[in-house]
């Protein structure tokens, strides 16, 4: 039997990260990989795995401290030799921001910032004086929520998430003088088991954000979406027969890693598409970030791939490789997630032929690409099998109007038919 140190890992940089949960207590039996503290900045909430299965010894943080990497979190005895020090893992991180997905076919509860009567239709806190997370701050800004007003039931009176959530969809529901605010119907309560068997699960964490995220982001952002198509006929065949060449010693090309590049060849020529909205100002950004969808067991995630200008084709399918990898196995950081100027949906792996991806805030535009198919196409004098790619880009209506957004994929489009001209 040995005792080991656990700590926290490298959480991408952050030095002064509040603990909002703990999830062990003394004498508890964990798993290895089992969570055993939860960790919020205002960029990212990050569980802190156990290295090793074991029995908690001691919990040497609690609710309200504040730790950085390295920091001392339990103390956890093994069935291990003496001596054997514990094996750096990685913070498992659920992203601040909506992951870019279709929108459901049953949208999820408009979330929008109430009017001032709305918000006045509530009691403030017993306290009178709000105690919530930076994370939750942030939320409550951009909701346009008094969290005085916001009834905390977290420990000590917390504001959570969930709570600010419960106060605006409360405060939408009432009827609101001067007919400002939605006016909507209370949720509606149902006992589904009533109409035959049910099975109740509950959301993972990354759910429960994105679900937020995406919320806010489809209420509160003009989406308008311009569907187009490519021809990627030479494209695709170029890629097969570059990932027969590569074979099991390159990286395994798909037609994403084209996209990117792609992409960052369209953002160039129009840069409003690579911007965020700063108030009454628009944030140009000089660097191309690109986010993509990871599918997940626990839902999608957004990694980040960096600088996708200064890299190659290889090496930007290389990285979503390694990426995708990591976001499978929880095991993506914190600077993983952070900082992505523009986002791509690919569902091309598994079917469809369009749909409405949501912004991922505070981008200003996400494309969305779904399966190839190969269709008839009159070239002028006869009619040739080609192989076509749909294509969903979804923009913000404030930054970018119809023309841009048709011009964008006119250019994408031309870009995926002749990728030499992403060298120009």
């Amino acid at each position: 039997m040995s005792v080991l140190e656990v700590r926290v890992p490298n959480i991408g940089g952050f030095k002064d990260v509040g603990v909002i949960e703990v999830l062990v207590k003394p004498g508890e039996g964990v798993a290895a990989d089992a969570s055993l503290v939860t960790l919020e900045s205002d960029k990212a909430t990050m569980d802190v795995p156990s290295p090793f299965a074991g029995t908690v010894r001691e919990v040497r943080v609690k609710v309200g401290d504040r730790v950085g990497e390295g920091s001392l979190v339990i103390l956890l005895e093994t069935a291990g030799e003496s001596g054997v020090p514990a094996t750096p893992v990685s913070a498992s991180v659920a992203p601040p921001v909506a992951p870019p997905v279709a929108a459901p076919a049953a949208p999820p509860v408009p979330v929008a910032p109430p009017s001032p009567a709305a918000v006045a239709a509530s009691g403030p806190t017993p306290s009178g004086q709000a105690h919530a997370s930076p994370a939750v701050r942030k939320v409550a800004r951009e909701l346009g929520v008094d969290l005085s007003r916001v009834t905390g039931s977290g420990p000590r009176g917390r504001v959570l998430q969930e709570d600010v959530q419960k106060f605006v969809k409360q405060a939408l529901a009432g009827q609101v003088p001067g007919g400002v605010g939605l006016d909507l119907l209370p949720w509606p309560k149902v006992d589904f088991a009533r109409f035959g068997p049910v099975e109740t699960r509950p959301l993972s964490r990354i759910r429960k954000i994105a679900g937020a995220n995406l919320a806010r982001n489809w209420v509160m952002i003009p989406h308008v979406t311009q569907f187009d198509e490519a021809d990627v006929t030479d494209l695709e065949d170029f890629r097969v027969k570059l990932n027969a060449e590569l074979g099991e010693k390159g990286p395994k090309v798909t037609l994403l890693a084209f996209l990117v590049k792609a992409c960052v060849a369209a953002l160039k020529r129009f840069p409003d598409f690579n911007s965020s909205l700063d108030g009454d100002s628009l944030v140009l950004k000089r660097y191309f970030h690109v986010g993509f969808a990871a599918d997940t067991p626990n839902g999608l995630v957004v990694p980040v791939l960096r600088d996708a200008d200064r890299k190659g084709v290889l090496e930007i399918a290389r990285e979503l490789g390694e990426l995708s990898a990591r976001a499978r196995e929880g095991k993506l950081a914190a600077a993983d997630i952070q900082g992505g100027t523009f986002s791509i949906s690919s569902l091309g792996g598994i079917g469809g032929t369009a749909f409405t991806p949501i912004v991922n805030a505070p981008e200003v535009a996400i494309l969305g690409a779904s399966r190839v198919s190969v269709r008839p196409v009159w070239d002028g004098e006869r009619f040739a099998p080609r192989k076509i790619l749909p294509l969903s880009l979804s923009y913000d209506h404030r930054v970018v109007d119809g023309a841009a957004g048709a011009r964008f994929t006119t250019y994408l489009a031309e870009l995926l038919r002749d990728m030499r001209r992403a060298m120009l």
